[in-house]
Order: C-alpha cells, then sequence, then structure tokens
C-alpha cells in the first residue's frame, strides 16, 4: 500500500467520522451493483468528501474478491469441478516451497517465478489445465494450448479425479521445473 494511501486510511476516523472498517460494513449493508451508487450514497447521505467516498468504496470492493471468493465464483454452477480443483492445488504445492497460488475471476495461475500451471473450469462438466511446456509435442491428451493461448503452449481436458494420474503429475512437475 503507498504512503498516501496508507495517510489516507488513517485521516479517515477524523475527516469522515468513522474508521475504513466501519465504512465497510455499511457498504456491505447496501451491496451496491456500481461504484458511483456507493461513491454518491457516501457523499450525499454521510457528506463525505469525494476522495475518501472514493477510495472507500474501492477498498470495500476488494475484499469481496478474496481469494477464497474468486475460486468459490469460478465454481459457481460447476460445483462437481471442485473435488478435482482441491486435489490438484496440494499436489503443485508439493513441488517446492516457491510455488505460488494466485486466483483471478475465471482461472488460478500457478506460478513459481512465471507461471507454470493455469486451472480453468471451462464448462459445468471439464476443467482446463494449462501447462507451459515449450518444445513439447501435442499429443491426443497433451493437446495444443487452445482457449489459453500464448499464457500455456499446452491443455488438458480434465473431466474427473480419475484423470489426474501419475501422467499429467509428470506434466505439471515438468512445467514447475522449465519454469524457474
Amino acid at each position: 500500500m503507498n504512503d498516501a494511501l496508507q495517510t489516507m486510511i488513517n485521516n479517515m476516523p477524523e475527516k469522515t467520522g468513522k474508521s475504513l472498517e466501519e465504512w465497510k460494513s455499511i457498504l456491505k449493508a447496501k451491496a451496491f451493483a456500481k461504484h458511483s451508487e456507493g461513491v454518491n450514497f457516501l457523499k450525499k447521505e454521510h457528506g463525505v468528501t469525494h476522495g475518501f467516498a472514493n477510495t472507500i468504496v474501492t477498498l470495500s470492493k476488494e475484499d469481496n474478491n478474496s481469494e477464497d471468493d474468486l475460486v468459490t465464483n469460478q465454481y459457481k454452477g460447476k460445483e462437481s469441478l471442485f473435488p478435482i480443483y482441491k486435489k490438484l492445488l496440494p499436489i503443485v504445492k508439493d513441488f517446492g516451497s516457491d510455488v505460488t497460488i494466485t486466483p483471478k475471476k475465471t482461472s488460478v495461475s500457478v506460478i513459481r517465478k512465471r507461471q507454470f500451471v493455469l486451472i480453468k473450469p471451462a464448462t459445468k462438466t471439464r476443467i482446463d489445465l494449462g501447462l507451459k511446456l515449450p518444445h513439447k509435442p501435442i499429443t491426443a491428451r497433451l493437446e495444443n494450448s487452445g482457449p489459453f493461448g500464448t499464457m500455456c503452449s499446452h491443455r488438458v481436458q480434465i473431466t474427473s479425479i480419475d484423470n489426474i494420474d501419475d501422467e499429467l503429475i509428470t506434466w505439471m512437475k515438468e512445467a514447475y521445473e522449465k519454469a524457474n
């Protein structure tokens, strides 16, 4: 967090009458669809200046997109795929202490120094597992990257936990080793 933002947060109780956490609680109870609606509400109903209102709404939205929330939202309507995701995580984490799991809006990146695996619930019945394996030949199972484009070199379609076998784990480990 930059110094100016931290100063603004520190000054918030004195300048607005409430702490950031108190403002977040107020906004959470209202659940505004648009950023501007939240800003206007704080300005009109609570007399908060535009700068503070904008900051409060922005920081409140960050809370709504925690890593757990991002993953949960990816599997809404695709709940049957969640056990596959839960099985993949400890496998990639065991590759090394330098593995970072980074959930995004529609996928989860698995990163060493760079991304080496991408987990994406593609349909209600399939997870697309992207792998970064440059120069590895395409096979019937180890397909071209498809919708991942240049983010990955290959894709494996996973429709059940049984698809997470020794061959797949070997490919993920190889991608990890190449991402150093």
